[in-house]
């Protein structure tokens, strides 16, 4: 038989290991290096991806490395990752957080330190419980870890510690005292801490912080990359469970300072032993911060795109209910004849029956057909969800959602989001000068759009686009009844000024009202008594624009002294606005 023949008929063996139960696809042995680096493995000889639960095997490597005669040990070694550790992209993200923390300044192994960790649970078990040759793979490797690297031979004698094998099986090397108590500490952890995983990482990480200090090459050694096999195991995954700051990722303990490893009780050091789907704190992870953790999991994407995750995954536990127009009579649905159904329309259009009946063999563009309907009103009321219109101030005065957290982004992406679930369609303008300007391209129910916009970030000058607004509502026509949300600070003034054809921005402002018929919100960060005239040192042309637009024009006025408060706002603006007070200008916190 061929070696793909003969792994292929080691994978069920490798599967009960685990359990008779476990269903994995059957593994993707590529018989070429050029082929495995298709499937996404490069440095490695083995991998698996969580995308589509799949095991790769480069058995090219394998020859050449001469472990043929080990299929079951790796294969096994590679479901262990499906079904033990870290088992799920949501695990492994937030094993990543947490070796983050553990890990201030060295970010760049992360990913090395998570892998080295999930090995090291995964070998032990199959080797004691399931008396498995895992100690003869590295041997057959010829002690790949015979590197200088302090992180390789602190791993290699954890191995030693742990399967009781002499000094020297897996690596050649004579250890310091230290560094022999730490791989006495490195082998409890990966004991004690099997059936909790999650915590143990932190303790993982904290034990090899100096070693990866020292390490003068700063990255893994060549010989240390063919064991890494999560490096892509998230590649295409969506991150999820980061954004939250757990209770238990504060739990970061040296392992020598774990009573529950060391075996000495400290006082001041309490035994943690967290449930590891504990509600979180209600704390939140700065972007920059998740951002570290999307890259140590090979992801390739920009700030920008990081971003988006990042405020979507934020904004969801926080959508409200998003108000509604309620039409006097609904449009029913009347049907007006038939067309012909091709290819490019949707299979949802073609009318089987008639096809069928005009014809018994389906021809498409010639036998086949699509009924077409007309509309007229119906006897009962309808509910038609109002558009969203946002208008976000990103000046130098406001934080860079790519960086730290912007309470105006987060916020539009709650109400933008809770508009999308409602049915309603979105417009957004990132704005910061009349030129530094990025919309959405017209109203649109595409999240990805959206949040591309209101995570975006220009830091300059203050001045509104009011040509956006007059070619949103004086220049189209707005069919469905829309609100104008405006998110800024006293800089929103600059709204009422001439636009470059000389019209002025009041008149603007009240026509596109009046087109929109749901009203108009500012949703202002103003320092307290900004709008009371009387004190001098806050009167002025700001404040008398902004009391003008609110008394005169109807412009519904939300002022907050900090941009937290925004959280608070976007709570009342679902509120009032499900309760039908839409166009007055009372709602004010002023």
């Amino acid at each position: 038989m061929s070696l793909a023949d003969t792994w292929l008929l080691a994978w069920p063996q490798a599967l009960a290991v685990w359990s008779k139960f476990t269903m994995l696809c059957d593994p993707i042995l590529c018989t070429t290096r050029i082929q495995a680096s298709a499937e996404g493995v490069s440095e490695s000889f083995a991998a698996i991806r969580f995308t589509d639960k799949r095991v790769v095997i480069d058995l090219e490597s394998v020859k050449k490395k001469k472990l043929d005669k080990y299929a079951v040990e790796i294969l096994a070694h590679e479901a262990g990752h499906h079904v033990y550790c870290p088992a799920n992209q949501t695990a492994n993200y937030r094993m990543l957080a947490k070796i983050h923390k553990a890990l201030p300044g060295l970010q760049q192994h992360i990913s090395s330190i998570a892998n080295m960790y999930c090995d090291l649970l995964i070998n032990d078990r199959l080797k004691r419980q399931a008396s498995l040759r895992m100690d003869q793979v590295f041997i057959a490797l010829g002690k790949a870890g015979s590197t200088s690297s302090p992180v390789w031979i602190l791993y290699m004698r954890i191995y030693e510690v742990l399967w009781k094998l002499d000094k020297g099986t897996l690596c050649d090397a004579t250890l310091p005292s230290a560094m022999e108590s730490d791989a006495w500490l490195g082998s409890r952890i990966i004991r004690v801490y099997a059936h909790d995983w999650l915590t143990g990482a932190s303790r993982f990480a904290v034990l090899f912080a100096r070693y990866l200090d020292q390490d003068e090459e700063r990255e893994s050694p060549g010989s240390f990359r063919i064991f890494l096999d999560l490096n892509n195991a998230l590649s295409g995954c969506e991150p999820s469970g980061i954004v939250a700051i757990d209770k238990s990722d504060a739990d970061i303990l040296h392992p020598g300072e774990d009573p529950l490893l060391s075996g000495v009780y400290i006082p001041s050091v309490p035994v943690q032993m967290e449930e590891v789907n504990e509600a979180g704190t209600g704390q939140a992870r700065e972007p920059w911060e998740y951002g570290e953790i999307i890259r140590a999991s090979g992801s390739r994407l920009t700030d920008h795109e990081i971003a988006v995750k990042y405020y979507r995954e934020r904004a969801l536990p926080y959508l409200l209910p998003y108000p509604s127009v309620v039409h006097p009579r609904t449009a029913d649905p009347v049907p007006e004849g038939l067309e012909s159904w091709s290819l490019g329309d949707s299979f949802d259009e073609l009318d089987y029956l008639q096809s069928v009946t005009s014809s018994p063999v389906m021809i498409p563009g010639v036998t086949t057909f699509k009924r077409m309907y007309g509309s007229q009103d119906g006897s009962e009321s309808d509910v038609v969800p109002m558009d969203l219109d946002i208008y976000v101030d990103c000046s130098g005065s406001m934080a860079n959602p790519q960086k730290n957290t912007s309470w105006l982004t987060l916020a539009g992406a709650i109400i933008a989001l809770s508009a999308l679930r409602s049915g309603s369609s979105v417009q957004v303008t990132l704005w910061s000068g009349k030129q530094d300007v990025m919309q959405t391209p017209g109203f649109t129910r595409s999240e990805k759009e959206i949040l591309t916009v209101l995570t975006g970030y220009f830091g300059g000058m203050t001045c509104f686009p009011i040509h956006c607004l007059r070619e949103t509502y004086l220049e189209r026509t707005r069919e469905r009844v829309t609100h104008i949300l405006m998110i800024s600070d006293d800089g929103i003034s600059t709204m009422f000024d001439s636009d470059e054809k000389n019209n002025s921005g009041w008149d603007i402002s009240e026509a596109a009202l009046a087109s929109a018929g749901g009203g108009g919100t500012f949703a202002l960060n103003l320092p307290g008594g900004f709008l009371d005239s009387t004190k001098a040192h806050w009167g002025g042309d700001s404040s008398r624009v902004i009391k003008k637009a609110v008394q005169e024009q109807g412009w519904a006025l939300y002022a907050i002294s900090d941009w937290e408060d925004l959280m608070d706002f976007a709570r009342q603006f679902a509120q009032r606005h499900r309760d039908g007070l839409i166009d007055s200008g009372t709602w004010s916190r002023v």
